[in-house]
């Protein structure tokens, strides 16, 4: 088994990324593998409501940044979790463009995977930043693992979150209990699904 945690910050080795390593850690405590990908700081194209994913699935049209790397290592784990950092509130906006066509193009294929958010913040901003990571895996029939608090650590450096005692250990939680569903399910039958039906509020 194998988790995927992507460091949506602009810094490699930063506040999230320390979050994200310590869930590495404790990942790898339970027995599950996992990878870090750093989405990087390079341009990154926004949804253009093209449809060409549609006739192609797993594929965006763009592919000078990394969502398709992202698509084939969503498809490829076991469980997910997207680390961002806390901008104005919201997730960083290089991340938000990425995961909107990630999730666009492939999310069928993303069905029943574990997943979690998890953000980093200095001081505020947090909850509703762990609210817009959620709404992705809400919309996709991915379970959301909980932790024993919600998934945030405080500090404006990684030596500052390392001083967030509870912070790190919502992280362990997080991880251990993404560690159990995980092998809860591992030789369980996903769910029969109905046929989605689609309703416009328009009369």
């Amino acid at each position: 088994m194998k988790v995927l945690l992507v460091n949506g910050s602009p810094h490699k080795e930063g506040c999230t990324y320390t979050a994200l390593t310590e869930i590495a850690n404790e990942l790898e405590r339970n027995d599950v593998d996992s990878e870090i990908f750093w989405i990087g700081t390079k341009p990154v194209q926004g949804c253009i409501a093209c449809g060409v994913c549609k006739k192609n699935p797993g594929k965006c049209v763009f592919d000078n940044d990394s969502c398709n790397e992202l698509i084939k290592k969503f498809e490829e784990a076991d469980g997910i979790i997207i680390g961002s950092p806390v901008y104005y509130a919201s997730i960083n906006g290089a991340l938000s463009a990425l995961l909107d066509r990630v999730f666009y193009a492939d999310a069928e294929k993303f069905a029943n995977k574990p997943a979690a958010g998890i953000v980093s913040c200095r001081r505020s901003g947090s909850t509703v930043s762990f609210d817009r990571l959620n709404k992705y895996f809400a919309i996709s029939k991915m379970p959301i693992v909980t932790s024993q608090y919600w998934n945030a650590v405080h500090g404006n450096t990684p030596e500052e979150v390392k001083q967030d005692l509870e912070g790190l250990q919502t992280m362990r939680t997080l991880a251990k209990n993404m560690a159990w569903l995980l092998k809860s399910i591992q030789h369980e039958t996903e769910p029969e699904c109905e046929e989605v039906m689609f309703t416009n509020f328009i009369r």
